[in-house]
Parts: structure tokens; C-alpha cells; sequence
């Protein structure tokens, strides 16, 4: 005997709840548009021209030696998105120096250039979605050299303003030592622009940038050459392979590690690279390794997005560890120590809401 038994009834919905998550997801979907037209104002000059003076759409284009219409559509979805500002009496659009100080002109607090990193990401949507059905991973090579111009233009500002004056000091008495000449090394150097600053602030230390982007070396030699630079040099070098003779004093990696693929042998490979007075300076997230812990910061939905979108992926692609941009202060430090660094201590990065300072050392400080 069988007893047909009737589904249960599904539960009633509370329809203001339903109506204020789906305004919710409206106006999610409608700041990730803001962020793409913020790009192409910022790519097109439409910012800088505005942080100038302010004007019609008709002098605004003018002054940029852009086309009017696009600059009048652009601006209105910067008016409504509450980006720049409009008067209908004059047809002219503002940008307050509160904001223009956010979205134009050189040093840290300049943001636009950020936006760039989201029109590259949702490029790689689909191909992330195929490795998320499949397996695998998006490899680097299919985000450059796209990507080496991105991240170029969003830490210039930061590295330009922070890096001698303020990242530095940080240190303790890492500047003294580069001032009296000691070797170092930047993992992960990108187009090289780090190097290159310190190399021209401390000549008597020699400076050496590794990267896997042949295109970012390039870059990086450029640079270094158009500064007369001698003490600086770049090497494409899959960081595994780290030299470890002769030691370096100093070893920097500037949001670099979370993106290995081999990250435990890249730290050992660090470790046994430093002199024994040597100290490694680690620029990476500030976040935690626990969901729960990141759940009151504001850049978590950023960071993790970011992670699946590319420094996950990266690693992934090749069979690797997947750390992603999120793995967080605790796995950090205990990646540290597994390493057998020592002293480990955190600090905070001027200007930069994104980032921490790990410093580590080889041996115990006296």
C-alpha cells in the first residue's frame, strides 16, 4: 500500500524582502557599469580634462580632443551614477576637487586606473566559467599584455608617492642598509618600476627584477635605461628557480606570492636566497584566511572577485596551488614560518586600503 503524500507547500515569500534584493542586485549591476565608464573616461581623458575646469560637453571634448557625443553619454551615466556633477542651467559639468583628487593626476590617491582591472576581468568571464565546469584554469599568458599595462598603471601612483617616503620606513632599518649598499632582489617585478625607484634613491646597492613577462622586462630595461641606472638589471626567471648565489640582503615581492603556482617552493626558494642578516619584504592582501573574518571589510566582494577572476585561475591553469588573492594574513604567516622565517611582523601600507607589509627574516634578530 502506498500513501501519496503532497508536497509541501513552498514557503511565502515576504515580497518586501524579494523588492529590496532585487533593487539591491539592480544597483550592484548598475556600479559595475559606473566602474566600465569610469575606465573610459579615464582612457579617453575625459577625468583629467574634467579635474581641470569644467565645461560643456561641447568644450570638454574640444579640450580633450575627443568626440562630443561619446563624452556627452559617458558623463551621463557619471552624473546619474553621482560621479561628476550637472548643471542643467548651463549645460556644464563639474567634478569637485574632493572627487577629481580620487579619479586624476599623479600619486596614490588617483583610483581610475583600478577600473581598468574589471573591463579586463569580464573579458575572462567565459573562460573561467569553462574551467569551473572542467577543470583547470585561465593561463596567464591569455590576460597579457593587457595585464601588464593594468597593474602597471595601478601601483605607478602608489610606488611613485609610498614606496621611498612611506612602504620603506616601514622597515625598520632596511633603508640604512640600502643606503650603505647591500644586493637585492624584487620577485614578481612587473614592468620594474619599485626597482627601478630604489635603485635611483640607494646607488650603492645593486638591484635585480625577476619576472616570467618578457614584455614586462622589457619595460622594466626601458625604464632603467632612460634613468641611466647602473645598478639596476631584470632577468626573465620562473621564480622557482631563484638564485641563491650570491645572496641577496633584501628580497621584495609586491603583491606577488598569493599568484604562484608553486608558492611553498618560491618562499623556500627566498629563504635559502637571503644572506643570514637578510630580510624578505612581503607587499600582499590585507584580508584574512577565514570568509568570516573578511565579512566586515568593504573590499572583500573586490578581492574575491579579483581572486576567481585571475590570481586563482593563473595558478590553477597550471596545476598549481590556487592560493588566490584572498588566502589572508593567518595562512600567510604560517606559509612564512613553514619556510623558516622568523620575526615575522605586520604592517600597515600608507594610502593603500588593499595591502599589508610582511616583513620576515632569515634569522633571529639579536
Amino acid at each position: 500500500m502506498t500513501t501519496d503524500t503532497a508536497p509541501a507547500a513552498a514557503p511565502a515569500l515576504d515580497e518586501a524582502e524579494v523588492g529590496a534584493f532585487a533593487e539591491r542586485l539592480l544597483t550592484t549591476y548598475t556600479g559595475g557599469m559606473v566602474t566600465l565608464m569610469i575606465d573610459l573616461a579615464h582612457r579617453t581623458g575625459i577625468l583629467e580634462t574634467l579635474a581641470a575646469g569644467p565645461g560643456t560637453s561641447e568644450q570638454l571634448a574640444a579640450r580633450a580632443e575627443i568626440t562630443e557625443r561619446y563624452v556627452r553619454e559617458c558623463l551621463g551615466a557619471l552624473v546619474t551614477g553621482g560621479i561628476v556633477d550637472y548643471d542643467a542651467s548651463t549645460d556644464r559639468y563639474t567634478l569637485p576637487a574632493e572627487r577629481a583628487v580620487c579619479l586624476a593626476g599623479e600619486g596614490s590617491l588617483n583610483l581610475a586606473p583600478l577600473a581598468q582591472l574589471t573591463s579586463l576581468l569580464g573579458k575572462h568571464v567565459a573562460g573561467v566559467a569553462a574551467a569551473t565546469r572542467d577543470g583547470g584554469g585561465v593561463p596567464y599568458e591569455e590576460f597579457r599584455p593587457e595585464f601588464t599595462d593594468v597593474m602597471d598603471a595601478a601601483n605607478r601612483g602608489l610606488l611613485d608617492s609610498q614606496l621611498l617616503d612611506g612602504i620603506l620606513p616601514a622597515t625598520g632599518e632596511l633603508p640604512a642598509r640600502l643606503a650603505a649598499g647591500i644586493r637585492v632582489a624584487d620577485i614578481g617585478c612587473g614592468t620594474g618600476h619599485a626597482v627601478n625607484l630604489m635603485a635611483r634613491a640607494y646607488p650603492a646597492s645593486t638591484f635585480v627584477g625577476y619576472d616570467i613577462g618578457v614584455d614586462a622586462i622589457e619595460r622594466a630595461r626601458a625604464e632603467a635605461a632612460e634613468w641611466d641606472l647602473t645598478n639596476a638589471s631584470f632577468e626573465v626567471l620562473d621564480v622557482t628557480q631563484l638564485p641563491a648565489d650570491p645572496p641577496f640582503g633584501a628580497v621584495f615581492a609586491f603583491d606577488a606570492i598569493h599568484d604562484q603556482v608553486d608558492p611553498v617552493t618560491v618562499l623556500d626558494r627566498i629563504h635559502a636566497a637571503l644572506a643570514p642578516d637578510g630580510v624578505f619584504v612581503m607587499f600582499d592582501i590585507k584580508a584574512s584566511s577565514r570568509l568570516e573574518g573578511n565579512l566586515g571589510n568593504p573590499l572583500a566582494p573586490w578581492l574575491y572577485g579579483v581572486s576567481t577572476l585571475h590570481c586563482m585561475t593563473v595558478s590553477l591553469a597550471h596545476g598549481g596551488a590556487g592560493l588566490g588573492t584572498v588566502w589572508g594574513a593567518e595562512l600567510a604567516q604560517r606559509m612564512l614560518a613553514d619556510a623558516g622565517f622568523v620575526d615575522v611582523t605586520v604592517h600597515e601600507v600608507p594610502d593603500d586600503p588593499f595591502d599589508s607589509i610582511y616583513l620576515a627574516h632569515k634569522e633571529p634578530r639579536s
